[in-house]
């Protein structure tokens, strides 16, 4: 058995929790990391919310809006201004904001957040328009000398099963291994929630990116009452077609074999826990996007996602016909049945190896 601890850390739990730390987003994911780092003991947690409502929910002890049925952990307090929820001895930053918001915030607050504190970002998905993953937005948007504290986090993670202290992996990745590290230390409690590090940052934002756009692929296969040959079939194909993107945009492509690889593409591609699977679900049903949009105030990414993948694999020259196929279901119109039978017409073709993405 190998004895190599060359990429070991510390144990788990045993490093000092961040003492107050900035969770910014009210979704279900917020407040899941939010009581994850709450239950550490002594962490004071603040949540900047989006609306008034959402923010005195919170302070009376359950989110109804975005996560009912749990009571909120008495560490944790809400606030609207961020002003009045930062302050010098914030240790730890989680931007747990839907992509597509998340540019608005960072110029709006470029002088709010806290300095020389990690600024993790907990969103998974593309810019529409730009076609930047949300570390480049950072980058692009807040000044330099937030630059060096910026990581990624992503992985399979319902945010129910993280309220219900079910075990949990995640990866941390950065371009400064020192905060890839410290932030793992941080979320990882020694019990049920657990963080590996990596410094793949764009192959780990392209997998949790294009995996939501998969898992309408996969919901929709359900909807249409296929089994389990076709999902293993799209998780295999659509891993194919996620590699090829990553390692087109400087991913090396390893990290498709873990956690924000295959990992979540495996956990949303089976499980109607995920808002993408069951966006494709209903769309096998024959609702119109805007009928499925109407009735949720959650949102799933992959579906503007499904755009600016689209627009990024165009310009990169990559070949993804499952994620342009529900794009085309999404906003064409082309009926996912359909769109299956000509995904399974296409010219015969060599499988290739995974970090090829052939």
């Amino acid at each position: 058995m190998s004895t190599d601890k060359s990429n070991e850390i510390a144990a788990p739990g045993s490093h000092a929790p961040p003492s107050r730390a900035l969770v910014v987003g009210d979704g279900a994911f917020a407040m899941a990391m939010a009581t994850s780092l709450a239950r550490r003991g002594d962490t004071s947690v603040r949540i900047l919310c989006h609306t008034t409502q959402v923010r005195d929910e919170i302070n009376a002890g359950e989110n109804k809006t975005y996560l009912p049925g749990y009571q909120v952990h008495s560490n944790i307090t809400a606030y609207t201004n961020i002003t009045e929820a930062c302050d010098p001895d914030i240790q730890l930053v989680l931007l747990v904001i839907p992509t597509q918001f998340l540019r608005k915030f960072l110029v709006a607050n470029l002088a709010s957040l806290p300095v020389g504190c990690p600024i993790v970002v907990c969103a998974k998905g593309i810019e529409i328009g730009t076609a930047e993953t949300p570390y480049e937005m950072m980058i692009s948007e807040l000044p330099g000398k937030y630059h060096k504290h910026f990581a990624v986090l992503a992985g399979p993670s319902f945010a129910k099963e993280i309220m219900d202290g079910e075990p949990t992996n995640v990866v941390v990745a950065s371009q400064n291994s020192i905060v890839a590290k410290e932030v793992a230390q941080y979320v990882s409690d020694g019990s049920s929630l657990r963080a590996y590090v990596s410094d793949d940052v764009h192959g780990i934002e392209i997998a949790g990116a294009v995996k939501n756009v998969l898992a309408i692929a996969s919901g929709a296969l359900d909807g249409l009452n296929f089994g389990n040959n076709a999902r293993a079939a799209l998780v295999c194909r659509g891993l194919a077609e996620l590699t090829r993107l990553a390692v087109a945009t400087g991913s090396n492509g390893r990290s498709m074999a873990g956690l924000a690889g295959v990992g979540d593409l495996m956990l949303t591609c089976s499980s109607s826990l995920s808002r993408n699977f069951t966006v494709g679900k209903k769309l096998a049903s024959g609702m119109s996007l805007e009928e499925i949009s109407g009735g949720t105030n959650a949102v799933a990414e992959g579906v503007a996602t499904a755009k600016s993948v689209r627009m990024l694999a165009g310009k990169l020259g990559v070949e993804m016909p499952i994620c342009e196929a529900v794009y085309q279901c999404l906003y064409e119109g082309k009926a996912p049945k359909l769109a299956l039978a000509e995904l399974q017409a296409r010219p015969l073709g060599a499988e290739g190896g995974l970090v090829a993405g052939e």
